[in-house]
């Protein structure tokens, strides 16, 4: 997560007060993980959570210091909510130089965002973490968050995505216990996450799949996601991680027809040609647009 434009497809969650489940993930193949001190972490529990979180952070940025090359996922902590006296205590432990990101909750208001904003321009200095370096994904979860989706992402130049509580807004809404379908129930409420975030130029994160024994409505799931613009999806198991990853990855067969579609496209100009054929299509410059994005995050992820 150096740049603010690196795509992070897959974000797995990870309980903070599980110390072999944070050691396991460093090692994974997940794009980022998110230490949980929320609603995974019973309230006994969360002390020992903030202990455990700081320590795997001081520990990764004493290893880096001896191996620069080291990689692990992008390190993230999901803290309480802003407003609730946990947070506070939250950031005064994982507010260190190897967190890279905060995952903020239940955000509904700019006002929220400020807080922290304000917290970790104070902190940072103060820690030796280069100023505006520890980026925040924003969780929407209620009908007054998702309402103000755009002011909120647009809000802060720390802000490098917002993510879909699906559980908690399906409780808001009264919605059934057990999801139908490929979660169609919430597509308009994912579908407007997607634009707010595509508006601010931030990535969009979709909910978890919550049965992490079912793969193939996991593999439906995210590929509905990704055909609704989400850039990326949550999950909670490390068996989720390789469908996820799958999803939100330009397949052999995209690439190989993008880079026919710009080839074709480029061929027609050096003609002087301006309305070009392909393949039944008439080719215009966002499609050729759109080929080429396909094109380059496939070369980010090395596909």
């Amino acid at each position: 997560m150096e740049q603010k434009t690196s795509l992070i497809r897959s974000w797995m969650f990870v309980p903070g007060d599980r110390q072999r489940m944070i050691d396991k993930s460093m090692g994974l193949p997940v794009d980022a993980i998110l230490m949980d001190i929320e609603d995974g972490v019973a309230p006994a529990a969360k002390d020992t959570a903030r202990r455990q979180i700081a320590a795997s952070l001081d520990q990764i940025a004493a290893r880096k210091k001896e191996n620069p090359s080291l990689r692990t996922p992008a390190r993230l902590v999901r803290i309480n909510a802003v407003g609730h006296e946990r947070m506070h205590a939250d950031l005064e432990h994982v507010i260190r130089p190897a967190l890279e990101g905060l995952a903020v909750p239940k955000t509904e208001t700019v006002d929220e965002v400020k807080i922290v904003e304000r917290i970790l321009d104070e902190r940072e200095p103060k820690m030796g973490i280069p100023s505006g370096s520890v980026r925040l994904l924003i969780a929407l979860e209620s009908p007054r968050g998702l309402m103000n989706a755009y002011a909120i992402a647009s809000c802060s130049p720390r802000i490098i995505g917002l993510m879909f509580g699906a559980e908690d807004f399906s409780r808001e809404l009264s919605l059934p216990l057990r999801r139908e379908g490929e979660a169609t129930e919430l597509i308009y409420a994912r579908s407007s996450v997607v634009v707010a975030a595509a508006a601010a130029h931030v990535q969009s994160v979709d909910g978890v799949w919550p049965n992490f024994q079912d793969v193939e409505g996991l593999r439906k799931f995210a590929l509905q996601s990704r055909r609704l613009g989400f850039s990326g999806m949550s999950l909670i198991h490390p068996a989720q991680i390789d469908e996820v990853n799958a999803a939100f990855t330009p397949t052999p067969e995209e690439i190989d027809y993008c880079r026919r579609v710009v080839q074709a496209f480029d061929d027609a100009r050096s003609r002087g040609e301006g309305a070009i054929a392909f393949g039944g299509q008439l080719l215009d410059k966002a499609i050729v647009d759109r080929a080429r994005q396909t094109l380059g995050l496939a070369e980010s992820l090395g596909v």
